[in-house]
């Protein structure tokens, strides 16, 4: 027997093959089951749970409630889960994903410290072949890519990381024990909403902290508390109401629109509603409260403007709050963040910010950070740079469609996909809240449930019809790439420098990613093109 038919006879074959067992993952393999399919999770992590695995740094929170942060499918699940807080901690969040995963048995069909190194379709066979590290290949007639928007750490880019002789930590990759910080000198870089929720634990651990800040963001305070029975209790008797509502809601989570306009108020009244946000902490009612504040540089800056005051009120320093409020920026462009105690960390003996728009980083060195000005001396490190957002974990796998072209070379100025499901030329590959789909711009757990819902009833559609192939027209593909930049080109995000425009990652396309035409919108869309017998699609 020659080597390629004993690789041949070792390969293990599958109905699905899903990679990542995150929210998406979990839930595509319990809907496979459903359906009677074979399938198979790789996961690299020794657990499920995706990013709330991988990501455990202090503070870590949930910017959605826990209540509406959790998954709807199955009513048993919805009444036994008694969530504690009301934005729920990383460990808990981490201990219900492993309530789900042995609920549903989901385990045995996952392999876990599993890594998939390449994907490449077979146009002979129509199917998927898989190189697995440390396994036998795979092949598979679907591959579902549950990878996640926001799972591949983003590398810090600054020179000399390798020459630090102290501690270095990345938020996205925070050791399973907890490092100790007393008594030693430490230096944060990055202040999204990782350094913003890792900042106030250090502060309190360290000797002393010094966050070096490129750009500022804003943050609402969290108002984080224990959850009374009470009022779990009348959520679970409601919670049929409220799934329904948030599946049509722009952003996947109930909230009001007062007026369509900022100014169809009068100032004093627009004020008492973004205090009433702000006191509730919703950083996402904020953008939704008037119809115009994403759309309108005008509106924009009266929420600037009520931000601005917030940080001020907040911060002892005057010149200091000056700092600390973002500039050139409108509001909810970036990520709005919420916080505990952020702001009130400026206010600590022990905490320096380093302004890097005006001192900017040289190079790091072998006793801590160079800036313009000198070395900062740190026993500690820590990148709180965030994530290659969006297609960063799908590019991190060789994927080979028709005629062996790679994803990498198909997205070189940008993704293309049909509706975030499918990109032209990869039959039978889907992505779950891919770039073209609400994804990072909604409640991630509504949006994963309803692109796995659409991807079961595709698959289940296939097997009635006979049908073997199913890809994106790459005619309708361009006109959704084009939809999709026509309806974020009517708002103020493409203006923004962010990782929405994959701008934190040196090389990236400048595309605005996610689709922002709202949650409710699109789920109509996605279903009205599975009626019309999956319009948009390729099938054979």
């Amino acid at each position: 027997m020659s080597s390629d038919q004993s690789k041949s006879n070792s390969q293990s074959t599958y109905d699905v093959l899903i990679v990542g067992a995150g929210w998406s993952g979990m839930y595509m393999l319990y809907k496979c089951r459903r359906l009677g399919l074979t399938a198979r999770v790789i996961e690299k992590g020794s657990s499920v749970g995706g990013t709330w695995y991988w990501n455990r740094y202090p503070g870590l929170h949930c910017d959605v409630e826990s209540v509406e942060y959790s998954f709807s499918f199955d009513k048993e699940l919805q009444e036994e889960w008694n969530w504690s807080e009301r934005y729920a901690s990383q460990p808990e969040i981490l201990r219900y994903a492993n309530h789900v995963a042995d609920r549903f048995d989901l385990r045995r069909d996952i392999s876990f410290n599993t890594k998939v190194l390449s994907l490449s379709f077979d146009e002979a066979t129509g199917t998927w072949g898989a190189e697995v590290e440390g396994h036998a290949p795979l092949r598979s007639k679907y591959v579902v890519m549950a990878t996640g928007c926001l799972s591949h750490p983003k590398d810090p880019g600054i020179p000399g990381v390798e020459n630090f002789k102290g501690e270095v930590y990345h938020t996205a990759q925070w050791p399973e024990k907890a490092p100790d910080f007393a008594g030693k000198r430490v230096g944060v870089i990055g202040t999204g909403s990782s350094g913003i929720q890792t900042i106030p634990i250090l502060a309190e651990q360290a000797e002393h902290l010094y966050v070096f800040q490129r750009t500022p963001s804003y943050s609402l305070p969290a108002h984080n508390s224990k959850l009374k029975p009470d009022y779990v209790r009348g959520v679970k008797d409601n919670y049929e109401q409220l799934r329904q509502e948030a599946r049509q809601h722009m952003v996947g989570i109930p909230a009001p629109t007062y007026a369509m306009s900022v100014f169809d108020v009068d100032a004093a009244e627009r004020t008492r509603i973004y205090q009433s946000i702000y006191d509730q902490g919703k950083p996402f009612a904020l953008m939704v409260a008037f119809g115009d504040v994403l759309v309108s540089k005008e509106a924009n800056q009266t929420t600037q403007d009520f931000l601005a005051d917030r940080i001020r009120s907040r911060v002892n320093d005057p010149e200091l709050a000056e700092q600390l409020i973002p500039r050139s920026q409108y509001a909810g462009t970036r990520r709005l963040c919420i916080d505990t105690n952020y702001y009130e960390t400026f206010n600590r003996k022990n905490v320096t910010l380093k302004n890097l728009q005006k001192d900017p980083i040289k190079q790091i060195v072998s006793n801590g950070v160079e800036t313009e000005s000198g070395v900062q001396e740190l026993d500690c490190l820590v990148f709180a740079t965030g994530y290659d957002a969006m297609t960063g974990a799908l590019l991190a796998i060789d994927i080979r469609g028709r005629g062996g072209v790679t994803l990498q070379s198909k997205w070189s100025e940008g993704p293309r996909t049909m509706m975030g499901l499918m990109t032209a030329g990869f039959p039978n590959l889907f992505t779950v809240t891919g770039p073209g789909s609400p994804a990072v711009l909604s409640n991630m757990v509504n949006s994963i449930e309803q692109h796995v819902e659409w991807i079961a009833d595709c698959l289940a559609y296939m097997g009635k019809q006979d049908k073997q192939l199913i890809e994106a027209d790459t005619e309708a593909e361009n006109q959704w790439v084009s939809h999709v930049n026509e309806v974020a080109n009517m708002t103020l995000f493409p203006l923004g420098n962010t990782w929405y425009l994959g701008a934190n990652v040196k090389g990236k396309p400048r595309v605005f990613m996610p689709y922002i035409g709202g949650v409710g919108t699109y789920r109509q869309l996605c279903d009205q093109v599975a009626a019309d017998g999956y319009r948009g699609f390729i099938t054979q």
